[in-house]
């Protein structure tokens, strides 16, 4: 195996933290200005049983909970993946490849929502995660 710095495989972990970012951003200035044009009484944040958020911006709250879902096993991954020393092009080529579905995820999410498509991307990132975990196994075993 060729010497890979080994950095390299947190670049995908602050990408993955600025889409998180990003859409907290987004689902703070929405929720603000619903409430600002009294559009979402703000006593409905309060506990969320009080009314309803509108479709828009339950798409928002839903999207940026999932970022909290399945993404919690890529973060361990690849924090695994850098502590045991197998830092390999492959491994951040899988967590570039990772993090690059997750965007267009939230991108499908946040815009036309097509559940199908949006479905077959979470699969795709899905398989990434379990070929990059399912690697990082082997390399592991590999190195004993």
């Amino acid at each position: 195996m060729s010497h890979v710095n080994p950095n390299l495989i947190l670049y995908p972990v602050f990408a993955m933290f600025y889409l998180t970012a990003g859409v907290l951003a987004y689902m703070g200035i929405t929720r603000v200005g619903a409430v600002g044009k009294r559009t979402v009484n703000a006593e409905f944040y309060q506990t969320y049983d009080k009314g309803e958020e509108p479709e828009h911006m339950r798409k928002i709250t839903r999207n940026f909970i999932n970022l909290f879902e399945v993404p919690v096993l890529f973060y361990v991954g690849v924090i695994l993946t850098y502590i045991t020393d197998q830092v390999s092009y492959w491994m951040i080529g899988c967590a570039w490849a990772y993090v690059a579905l997750r965007y267009l995820h939230s991108y499908i999410h946040l815009t036309s929502n097509k559940v199908l498509t949006r479905f077959r991307i979470y699969i795709g990132s899905g398989f990434v995660l379990l070929v990059m975990w399912s690697s990082l196994l082997v390399e592991i075993m590999r190195a004993r």
